[in-house]
């Protein structure tokens, strides 16, 4: 495992390191797109939201988006066969040795695919201003983009157990008649498991959010009970 390896030396100290720089601080990874056409189809917020806008652009100036694409698909493979991984690069005791044997570990990982170095000199960005533990969902939030730029809305479907394939298809089949999809769009459907909402659904589409589980019910029952009393 990609982790075992660097995770010794990840636990060698116990005292947190200074961040390199805050994010409003961080290094520029790309400059602003002076074109549509590399510009992100979609907007994405928050610190991974960010990141991958970011990889979008450099990759797109670059021609390099089918590649890029493919290099960060071969690492969220990593992370699936690697429970491990994601805490170890969250490690806030990572030494700047540690994060170069972890950037050369995962552009292994890459399969080839990273055209010009571009992930690589992305991971080493992440590195430097303590966000890898941010690669796994900017993995995730490049497929957005990549969906949305050939006319994709993408639909995430959270339960608490896997659901059949018939209930995905109802849901499916509604929300692609309703005005949460464009004209000309293709809704894609991406189905998560999470126990922690306990029953339910949270349903995602564009920055829309729907939560209907059970965990959130309860969270605002308790709210409630604890402002009556």
């Amino acid at each position: 495992m990609l982790s075992s390896r660097v995770v010794t030396r990840a636990v060698r100290s116990t005292a947190l390191r200074p961040s390199i720089a805050s994010h409003t601080a961080m290094r520029t990874y790309a400059q602003p797109a002076s074109s549509a056409s590399t510009r992100p189809p979609v907007a994405l917020y928050g610190v991974d939201g960010t990141y991958a806008s970011a990889l979008y652009t450099a990759a797109a100036k670059s021609s390099a988006l089918d590649s890029v694409s493919k290099a960060l698909d071969n690492l969220s493979s990593v992370f699936k066969k690697d429970a491990k991984l994601q805490s170890v690069l969250k490690a806030p005791t990572l030494t700047v040795d540690d994060k170069k044997q972890i950037i050369a570990e995962l552009a292994k990982h890459t399969g080839g695919a990273d055209k010009g170095d571009i992930v690589k000199n992305f991971l080493t960005t992440l590195a430097e201003n303590n966000r890898l533990g941010v690669l796994e969902p900017v993995c995730e939030k490049f497929g957005v983009l990549m969906g949305a730029s050939k006319g994709e809305v993408e639909l995430v479907v959270t339960s608490a157990a896997p659901l059949e394939n018939r209930v995905l298809s109802r849901l499916e089949s509604a929300i692609s008649k309703s005005s949460y999809v464009g004209q000309g769009k293709k809704l894609k459907v991406v189905p998560k498991v999470n126990p922690d909402i306990r029953g339910g659904l949270i349903v995602e589409i564009g920055d829309r959010t729907i939560d209907l589980s059970v965990s959130a019910k309860m969270a605002k029952l308790n709210k409630l009970l604890k402002d009556t009393l």
